[in-house]
């Protein structure tokens, strides 16, 4: 049974955050602590991906024919542990929704970026503080947070952004993947080693 559920948000639910979903999906099958979803801040409910996003999707191991674009709601956003926003724009508009939720969204990439030094044994360590699953995902998202100060902001702010590839060339839905993909692989391996730090 999933212990913890994360969210993935873009605009439209149909290019960027069901990328992110079915890779970190694909990538922590066998975790089953985790249960991941997305949604779109104006999604078109019941959409379905882009034929590219799709194509990368199924390109880096992801299954999107079941996808159905959701539009985001409080509901779904307060029942949710971890919430990766595409864009700094997302984030914003997801804390607005639910303020509370303020510690534990992120960007994709601005997560990536503030735990991508950290030792895997440093990674298992904190959220063994945990005591059980739940709670140790809690501690290293907390931990990951807590970098903000040491890390500092990006060289420039677009760097925890993923660009918005919808109705435009293949190559701007490459370099958005060029972006995504290797964020969602470093979230991956911090959600293993967290997830699986208390058996």
């Amino acid at each position: 049974m999933a212990e913890f559920s994360v969210l993935t948000v873009c605009t439209g639910n149909i290019c960027r955050s069901p990328l992110a979903e079915q890779i970190l999906r694909a990538r922590l099958a066998d975790v089953n602590a985790l249960e991941f979803a997305s949604a779109g801040t104006y999604a078109g409910e019941g959409d379905a991906m882009t034929p590219q996003a799709s194509a990368l999707s199924t390109r880096f191991g992801g299954a999107p024919e079941a996808h159905r674009a959701r539009y985001l709601t409080e509901q779904i956003v307060g029942a949710s542990d971890l919430v990766f926003a595409m864009a700094r724009s997302h984030r914003r508009e997801i804390v607005e929704l639910v303020p509370r939720k303020v510690g534990v969204t992120f960007t994709l990439r601005e997560f990536a970026r503030l735990s991508a030094g950290v030792p895997d044994a440093e990674v298992a360590a904190v959220a063994e503080r945990g005591g059980n699953v739940r709670a140790g995902l809690a501690e290293v998202v907390a931990f990951v947070a807590s970098r903000k100060g040491q890390i500092g902001p990006p060289a420039t702010t677009e760097d925890d952004d993923v660009i918005d590839p919808y109705r435009r060339s293949d190559a701007t839905y490459e370099r958005s993947a060029d972006q995504l993909v290797p964020a969602a692989e470093e979230v991956a391996r911090v959600l293993r080693i967290a997830a699986l730090a208390n058996p």
